[in-house]
């Protein structure tokens, strides 16, 4: 997108940007303008309940909006700005997806046909596929439920380690599954720690090169890398602040790690204006034929009212103004990450709070959905920030959870 030029716009104590592009913006009347005061107050009081700061790119045909509160680095107290990179963990899970879907389209992979077909060693139950793995429906345990039990030990204890992808896989499948394949979703980073090992052992080409050359190249993502096992952010970036289980004590600056115990579960670095082009790409059919694009968006409820379902390694949320929007949360040592845009790509929003281990922060994030798709008055978007209470994170409410060590739930 060429910029034409940018209007700045004091909103409170926030600065947000509003800019034009040409060609002109794509019809988007359809939804309200986006409520951009309210992203600023989902923003500070996630800063409130411990976040060092915040950001929230929004990209609405030719408009971009750009809100941002806090502090990128709290040593230096350098100002958060929506241009800088960050871990995207799990969000890493459509970028895999990307892959897999490209090598079935090619005739490589059937996801319909076992996982043990296309891995150096078996899965302990044959009748897992490949889609069970893109649904979190194989039933694998989640080893980061026990690497991650005591959050801080947790970490150090493997945030300079390099694991290959079966020695995480043999560390889920010591424990029995948690259903019949195929049966029910259970969250699992072991699926795409799978899908990993199986796009390499299939094409015998990294992961890294498969997202340079299918994805980062092709759509000129210059900000988005997979820089595995190297435990540095290059360029201008936002640190990340683990919250200690007792809460009394310090954040820890969890940025520099391997993400080794992620890899293509969670291990891919971006900032807010190229997951917005990714999401945007992706649903335009700019990466994925047609065939595999609609398998990827076809989503099952996972909670009981409906609002957030799940397809191929893709995440849906119907919001309160009737708009269902696609892409993907992200949780990984340091960092929360929303990332959705609608069906037809023309709106899309990333927002980051640069904590994690803080179930409040990552349930009142959330509001910034509702606030930049569905405008003002956004009554959902409202009661997120007015609340932040148990009832909001419950475990109905799947998307707020962790999406590392998903079954160990805090406040």
């Amino acid at each position: 997108m060429r910029i034409k030029e940018a209007s700045m716009v004091l909103v409170g104590s926030t600065l947000v940007a509003a800019l034009s592009a040409t060609p002109a913006a794509a019809d988007t009347s359809t939804l309200p303008v986006p409520d951009t005061a309210t992203v600023r107050t989902v923003q500070e009081k996630a800063v409130a309940l411990g976040a060092p700061g915040a950001l929230t790119r929004i990209d609405d045909g030719g408009r971009t909006y750009r809100v941002v509160t806090g502090e990128a680095d709290t040593a230096a107290h350098t100002p958060m700005d929506t241009g800088r990179r960050f871990r995207v963990g799990s969000v890493s899970k459509t970028f895999t997806t990307v892959v897999l879907m490209q090598l079935a389209a090619e005739g490589l992979i059937d996801i319909d046909a076992p996982a043990n077909d296309y891995l150096p060693q078996p899965l302990p139950d044959a009748r897992i596929t490949v889609r069970h793995l893109l649904s979190h429906r194989s039933g694998l345990y989640d080893y980061t439920n026990d690497m991650f039990y005591y959050t801080v030990p947790g970490f150090e204890a493997v945030r300079n380690k390099v694991f290959g992808y079966q020695e995480l896989i043999d560390l889920s499948t010591a424990r029995p599954l948690n259903n019949t394949p195929g049966a029910a979703y259970s969250y699992s980073n072991t699926n795409f720690v799978v899908i990993g090992h199986m796009i390499e052992h299939v094409t015998g080409v990294p992961m890294a090169t498969h997202y340079q050359q299918r994805i980062f190249g092709p759509l000129k993502l210059r900000n988005t890398s997979y820089v595995h096992p190297r435990t540095t952010i290059s360029g201008s970036y936002a640190r990340g602040y683990l919250r200690q289980d007792d809460t009394s004590l310090p954040l820890v600056d969890s940025t520099e790690q391997t993400v080794s115990w992620g890899q293509s579960a969670g291990a891919v670095i971006s900032n807010a204006a190229d997951l917005n082009r990714f999401f945007s790409a992706l649903v335009s059919g700019e990466l994925v034929a047609g065939e595999q694009l609609e398998q990827m968006m076809t989503t099952v409820p996972v909670n009981t009212d409906g609002s957030q379902s799940y397809g191929l390694g893709l995440r849906s949320r119907k919001l309160s103004c009737g708009v269902t929007v696609y892409g993907h949360t992200g949780t990984v040592q340091g960092y929360y990450t929303y990332a959705f845009t609608t069906a037809d790509g023309e709106r899309s929003m990333t927002s980051l709070a640069n904590t994690s281990n803080n179930g409040t922060v990552n349930t009142t994030l959330g509001g910034t959905l509702e606030a930049s798709f569905c405008g003002a008055p956004a009554v959902a978007a409202k009661r997120s920030v007015s609340a932040g209470t148990a009832a909001d994170a419950a475990p109905d409410a799947e998307g707020f959870r962790e999406d590392i060590a998903p079954s160990v739930v805090r406040d």
